[in-house]
């Protein structure tokens, strides 16, 4: 290496330790070994592959691999990641849903243009899609019973408070009506198997009801679940007059905690084990014969350790039927729920997401 390239791979390190510069500019994660000369930004390698979506606006290079020269050392020198987001994230809404690295590669994606693209947050007028408070549109939804994705259209209204569906563009009565104080909206690309897949639940008869939508164009799918975020806000702060955003941002879409299979039992523990798809979502944990299936089959409720709920490794003894080894007993006031993972890494897994739940202190809603 010339030592040219050795100063500049010092001066580089140098400015990693600036504030800011030490964590990727777009989904935060730590130690960014890229960055944007064009923009001025440090970047994690998985954001700076979605930056080359955009090479005529970023082009970006290693920061320990690939030559650099002073100028592009200047001018990275001269912004860095706190004075981009000045820039880029000057209006951000407070609902607008910010990606982390945890999250698919739709929502980094879409971030990442929306802020160098299409310049969403240095104009408000940009940010009308999803901060209009009504949106119309047509999405593919999966059918309930066949499975087959159908266009339908789609009204969210905020005014209303509500998210339709009609089965036909031009139907005069809607086929369900979903009230946003009861919506959730996730995205699903491995359970669906489709990139831009999200899943929409909400309660319909106390149950809760799945639906499975996408669309083509991934700027319309985030649109939407920022839009359905939005409406969220708006109810929640009506809801809730003088919460303050750290209370009520948490609630306007959630992540499930911990979704996959396990094996369970019914009341009667002499039943056989079977195999079905398990959905912790906060406290409920539901269980579907199919990942994909519009209703659960039955929900446990799942409280605090005040409240005398304990979860174990292992089953009672003599327990018989169970085609998995690795077993799970919760413990309620009422009776035990038994379940059997297929690995220990799946026990351990699972155990861990009932731990988060039960070690939490319960709300007063959630009493009821």
């Amino acid at each position: 290496m010339s030592s040219d390239q050795e100063r500049i791979r010092e001066r580089i390190k140098e400015l990693l330790k600036k504030p800011g510069n030490g964590n990727c500019a777009d989904c935060k994660v730590a130690d960014p070994e890229w960055a944007s000369y064009t923009l001025g930004v440090f970047v994690c390698h998985s954001c700076s592959g979605l930056h080359r979506n955009i090479a005529q606006i970023s082009k970006v290079k290693s920061l320990l691999l690939d030559p650099w020269s002073y100028s592009e050392l200047e001018f990275i020198d001269s912004v860095g990641n706190n004075a981009a987001k000045a820039k880029y994230e000057q209006i951000v809404p407070a609902f607008y849903y910010r990606p982390t690295s945890k999250d698919c590669m739709l929502l980094l994606d879409q971030w990442i243009r929306a802020k160098y693209e299409r310049k969403e947050f240095m104009c408000i007028e940009r940010q009308e899609p999803y901060s209009a408070g009504y949106r119309e549109g047509c999405l593919w939804k999966r059918g309930r019973d066949n499975g087959q994705y159908l266009s339908r259209k789609f009204i969210l209204t905020e005014r209303e408070g509500v998210l339709k569906y009609f089965n036909k563009h031009d139907a005069r009565e809607p086929k369900a009506i979903m009230k946003i104080s009861t919506v959730n909206a996730t995205f699903q690309p491995a359970k669906t198997g489709i990139a831009h897949g999200l899943q929409i639940t909400y309660l319909k008869d106390n149950s809760t009801r799945n639906i499975f939508v996408y669309h083509e164009d991934g700027k319309e799918m985030v649109d939407w679940f920022n839009a359905i975020r939005g409406a969220r806000y708006h109810y929640l702060q009506v809801a809730f007059p003088g919460a303050p955003n750290s209370e009520l941002l948490p609630k306007l879409t959630r992540n499930y905690i911990k979704e996959g299979y396990m094996e369970k039992t019914g009341p009667k523990h002499t039943e056989g084990f079977k195999k079905r798809w398990f959905t912790m979502d906060d406290r409920r944990l539901m269980y579907f014969k199919d990942p994909l299936d519009a209703y659960a089959r039955g929900e446990v409720f799942i409280g605090s350790k005040e409240n005398s709920y304990t979860v174990l490794p292992g089953l009672p003894a003599n327990v018989q039927g169970t085609h998995w080894p690795f077993g799970i007993t919760i413990v309620t006031p009422d009776r035990k729920f038994l379940f059997a993972c297929e690995t220990v890494e799946d026990q351990k897994n699972w155990m861990a997401a009932f731990q988060i739940v039960i070690s939490r202190p319960m709300l007063p809603q959630e009493y009821a």
